[in-house]
């Protein structure tokens, strides 16, 4: 075992962080916070929306945001996380600037999800139309609406 950690933190869709020179890690589960050093025991929790934390060799602390995810520690070195998102604070970040960042990210979500549900239900009011136009074809256009 080393007197370091290996981190990674991954998405569906990509490597958040990848480094072997992690000194402590600080994460949180529903039981609340918890810390890992070099030598923990073998360990897989699931992680609550949070921030995890760690300090890597030079000193330097740096910061995720999860949403949820699975955390697992092997070997005594290895610490492994699967999140469904993540967003990691760059360097000099402070905490504050972190909560924003991950709050216009939820906001650009959020008007995502409302702009598709806009779209779903204009496409299901054209089948509707359509629908019946095939079932009346003889009754012409249906609320106004032309070919």
């Amino acid at each position: 075992m080393s007197a370091l950690l290996h981190l990674t933190i991954a998405t569906p869709a990509r490597v958040l962080f990848d480094s072997a020179d992690v000194v402590a890690l600080r994460a949180e589960d529903a039981t609340g916070s918890f810390g890992i050093l070099p030598g923990h025991a073998a360990f897989l929790t699931v992680l609550a929306p949070s921030v995890l934390r760690w300090h890597a060799a030079n000193g330097v602390e740096q910061f995720c945001a999860v949403k949820e995810g699975v955390l697992r520690v092997s070997g005594g070195d290895e610490i492994s996380i699967a999140c469904r998102e993540g967003v990691m604070g760059s360097s000099g970040m402070s905490l504050q600037e972190l909560e924003a960042q991950v709050d216009a990210a939820r906001a650009a979500q959020l008007d995502a999800v409302r702009r598709a549900r806009v779209d779903e239900t204009r496409l299901h009011a054209q089948a509707v139309r359509q629908l019946l136009r095939y079932l009346r074809p003889s009754a012409g256009p249906v609320d106004g609406a032309g070919p």
